[in-house]
């Protein structure tokens, strides 16, 4: 079933997540008439790699090309209207940025995962819940009215203003005819009458001033007000919701949002700084005792000068943090003298400012880093922003090609530490600039989240390891010496986590089930998941009890296994993957014979292996497990193949495929039968093969049981084994010599 398939199975809730993240940028017809296409292409890495991107966008365009063929001959034209409109968007948004569309499709699968894992768990996570508090999301529509209000508030006083410079306009004018008339008409009755009506203008003038000034000061009074309480929160709410992503939570949204509210409150600032100038502008024009405007103007000013230059910082973030293009779903894990991506975004966004702020990346700037090892950027570390680059518009800039290089110590040779050491130095990128806009000069600054700097990709895991570790545990974006006392974690938000690993990286999450064997992996034993806190040597630093490696080298394996040799059947859900050799003898023992269930070795890195239940002459009931597979054995042999061809030898039997049902009770086939590289060979005759007369052959995986349980098990190797000659066999020789052959 495609993953598409299963999303529109989902529950009315769990569709409207879905429906939040699918709109113009990649609307969602695509999505479906295009469904198991779509699935079928490396989105992830084409996100990272322009080239690639391009071609998976013109090849976007032909499936849309032949869709839109499909359906003007069944004459449907709401359809035909729409592929026409997603054609043109496609081709107008995207053809100068490719990799945009990449990234938004790989989101969108990414973020279907997770919320499939999500649908299957029976509680939501607290690390998600959090994220999705209700009270989180009526702040937001908060601080969206407030900022509208703003802007109205903010436009209303420039009518006031400008009413205040009409009336100002025609008292100067009343006023200039009568300082124009001679002494003696000065005297006259009419004259005296106008005198009295230009002190009560003044009065208004005065009182309008008053009034225009107190609005002014109300408007900036609410944008102070909203800055430092809600857009702050919002902000930081942001930021925090963009780690948990990058460690494989929820995606991020909520930026655009943001982006509206700074860049509204920007023009506001800026409309209040005109509407001060022009008050400057009237007072020197006419002054007068008690004028308002040369006592309140200047603190007014430097009031908004004050919240621009605070919201012209905060505005400037990093939209997407650093990430090596090999390896997109490991971001902040960079390697030496390999190139990465980041991307900045201002958040005020200005036509002025197009192609006019130049950003400028270094790495470890006035920062004290726990390493002696340090760094430089080589690439183009200087790049102008621009509106032109992102399919929204927004005022960004994408460094492409920055590769951190290792400089040499004072004593001439590179830093020298053990392999946990160096997967655990945090090292930080910085960005600076200035804005020069309306007589303003704003210097900026932001940096990314902490990275881990590798040297050879084997330090990966831990590197990985220590990302999870510290985004998980920390809202500081900037603690370097975080590892020198590394907090504990509290299991339930750990779990939720390596759930995640699993639905962002192979497509499918953990269930409660397996997250119960992972805790009890972890801890030795049965604890609450709520109150236990787990410390950062437990899960990356200590061996597990009895073996030679630590519990997250374990679990990066099963991911690499996963990926690599069994994603279709891991997605499928057919693995059950994390359970005891306890665990699957209770849920196995009750089940007929023959009944299998896969599980991930606890005892070799990266290997799976299956268990089925037997039942003995004498009604006992008996279980029987393979030798783990690993990647070297799997490279050879699919496992759904392995699963269909497996056969084992009993003494004085003919050799035969134990595995009947898949647990509970599913028919082998009916599992894995789609998955098989072809169907079962049907036994042929030698002129049936192939070229030159030769006999075709295949890997047939056979174990051989013991009748005596004091001797060792025979490991299940891959014998090269025709059906033919299997065939040939069978027919000309007893069991017995059969037997002997195998041995």
């Amino acid at each position: 079933m495609s993953q598409w398939s299963q999303v529109q199975q989902l529950e009315i809730k769990f569709l409207e997540q879905v429906d939040q993240f699918y709109d113009d940028n990649f609307p969602m017809e695509i999505r479906h008439l295009l469904a198991q296409w779509i699935e079928s292409q490396d989105w992830e890495a084409a996100a990272n790699n322009e080239a690639m991107a391009m071609i998976l966008l013109q090849n976007l365009i032909i499936q849309v090309d032949e869709q839109l063929d499909r359906v003007s001959q069944e004459k449907n034209l709401l359809l035909i209207h729409n592929l026409k409109r997603v054609r043109k968007l496609l081709q107008g948004k995207y053809h100068g940025n490719p990799m945009h569309i990449a990234v938004i499709i790989s989101n969108c699968l990414r973020e279907e995962r997770r919320i499939l894992a999500a649908a299957s768990m029976p509680v939501q996570g607290p690390l998600e819940k959090s994220l999705q508090n209700s009270v989180v999301s009526e702040r937001q529509r908060n601080v969206e009215h407030k900022v509208s209000a703003i802007k109205n508030s903010a436009q209303m006083t420039d009518q006031d203003v400008k009413y205040l410079e009409d009336l100002q306009e025609e008292f100067d004018f009343r006023y200039k005819t009568i300082q124009s008339l001679e002494q003696n008409d000065k005297n006259s009755a009419l004259i005296k009458q106008e005198m009295l009506a230009l002190q009560a203008m003044l009065n208004t003038l005065d009182y309008k001033r008053k009034e225009v000034l107190s609005k002014i000061g109300r408007v900036i009074h609410e944008i102070d007000m909203l800055m430092s309480n809600m857009l702050t929160e919002e902000l930081l709410d942001w930021k925090r919701r963009q780690q948990i992503a990058c460690i494989g939570g929820p995606l991020h949204g909520g930026l655009d949002q943001l982006q509206n509210c700074f860049t509204l409150l920007a023009e506001s600032l800026f409309q209040v700084r005109r509407q001060l100038e022009k008050l400057d502008e009237l007072l020197t024009r006419l002054t007068y005792d008690g004028d308002p405007i040369p006592v309140q103007r200047p603190q007014l000013l430097e009031k908004v000068n004050f919240l621009l230059y605070n919201l012209f910082r905060n505005s400037f973030v990093v939209e997407r943090q650093p990430c090596m293009p090999t390896h997109p779903q490991r971001p902040m894990v960079l390697k030496t003298l390999i190139q990465f991506t980041v991307k900045l975004r201002l958040l005020i966004k200005l036509p002025e400012l197009n192609y006019q702020i130049r950003v400028k990346a270094t790495i470890d700037k006035n920062v004290s880093t726990v390493s002696n090892r340090r760094f430089v950027l080589c690439g183009t570390h200087v790049k102008a922003m621009n509106m032109d680059e992102s399919a929204n518009g927004s005022l960004s800039v994408e460094f492409r090609h920055l590769q951190p290089k290792e400089m040499k110590t004072s004593a001439g040779s590179k830093g020298n530490e053990g392999p946990h050491m160096v997967t655990e130095e945090l090292h930080s990128i910085s960005f600076e600039t200035q804005v020069c806009l309306y007589g303003l000069t704003i210097n900026l600054e932001t940096s990314s989240l902490p990275v881990v700097m590798i040297s050879n990709v084997s330090q990966l895991p831990n590197a990985w390891a220590s990302i999870i570790w510290y985004n998980l545990s920390t809202n500081d974006p900037q603690n370097l010496s975080f590892f020198n006392n590394p907090p504990a974690a509290t299991l339930s938000q750990l779990l939720e986590v390596l759930s995640w690993q699993f639905s962002s990286y192979v497509g499918r999450g953990l269930n409660s089930e397996q997250l119960n064997m992972l805790a009890e992996k972890l801890t030795g034993q049965q604890v609450s998941y709520n109150d236990y806190q787990l410390s950062w040597a437990k899960f990356c630093k200590e061996h597990l009890p009895g073996k030679s490696f630590t519990f997250w080298v374990w679990l990066e394996a099963i991911l690499d296994l996963i990926k690599k040799h069994i994603l279709p059947l891991w997605i499928d859900g057919y693995i059950m993957g994390f359970v005891s050799k306890e665990k699957e003898r209770i849920l196995l023992k009750d089940k007929t014979p023959g009944t299998f269930l896969l599980r991930f070795s606890e005892s070799n890195l990266g290997g799976i292996t299956f268990t089925w239940v037997d039942q003995l002459e004498n009604g006992d009931v008996t279980f029987h497990s393979v030798e783990p597979y690993n990647k070297g054995r799997l490279s050879a042999l699919p496992f759904a193949d392995i699963l269909r061809d497996y056969k084992v030898i009993m003494a004085d039997n003919v050799p035969e495929n134990p595995l009947k049902y898949l647990y509970p009770d599913i028919p082998k086939d009916k599992a894995f039968g789609k998955h098989y590289s072809c169907q079962p060979n049907e036994v042929s005759k030698p002129s049936d093969g192939g070229g030159k007369g030769y006999v075709p052959s295949v890997f047939i995986p056979v174990s051989k049981i013991l009748n005596d349980p004091t001797e060792p098990h025979s490991p299940s190797d891959l014998l090269p084994m025709s059906p033919s000659v299997y065939a040939v066999l069978r027919e000309h020789l007893s069991p017995t010599a059969i037997e002997t052959a195998v041995s």
